[in-house]
């Protein structure tokens, strides 16, 4: 971790990546980005109009290109999306260019936030979110620790608090 200038967040939807992430870059007083936010920037459409149109191949395609571009900078703070690490190239990315941190938190906690947020192409309307999550997390959960320098839970904790503990968690890390 010695010498990476930026710091990655990982970790499901709904774990706070984006909210913990924009705190974090107020602190540090390093510019923030967001992979999705990168990727509706770039097509001028919305993630779920390119699933739609592309099917999650096509996005995780695209998702693939942001991070290996946003990675490359140096000095930045970068939310990336839930499912960032199931393309190897983008796990071997995060791993090598940054100091990643897996926001981490439970399925009953991802369900209770993601429920009144933005659409989210892989939580079908009227479907159980809870049990989709949880299929979710079983596949990723080993991914995200793979890579995670830190790993910090977000379960029922202020936004503010999480980013502390971040900056705790990355200096003792660090040495």
């Amino acid at each position: 971790m010695r010498g990476k200038t930026s710091v990655f967040l990982i970790g499901p939807m709904g774990s706070g990546k984006t909210a913990v992430g924009r705190q974090l870059a107020r602190t540090l007083d390093l510019p923030f980005y967001d992979s999705d936010a990168e990727i509706e920037r770039r097509t001028g459409v919305d993630i779920p109009f390119i699933f739609e149109k592309e099917g999650e191949a096509g996005f995780r395609q695209r998702e693939r290109e942001a991070i290996e571009a946003l990675t490359a900078m140096d000095g930045i703070v970068l939310a990336t999306g839930g499912g960032a690490v199931l393309l190897p190239e983008n796990r071997r990315h995060l791993a090598a260019r940054g100091c990643v941190v897996y926001l981490q938190t439970s399925v009953a906690q991802q369900a209770d936030r993601v429920r009144h947020g933005r659409k989210r192409p892989l939580l079908a309307p009227g479907a159980d979110a809870a049990v989709r999550l949880g299929e979710l997390m079983d596949v990723r959960s080993p991914l995200y620790g793979e890579i995670a320098d830190v790993v910090v839970s977000t379960d029922r904790r202020r936004v503010q608090h999480v980013a502390e503990q971040v900056l705790r968690e990355l200096a003792a890390a660090r040495g």
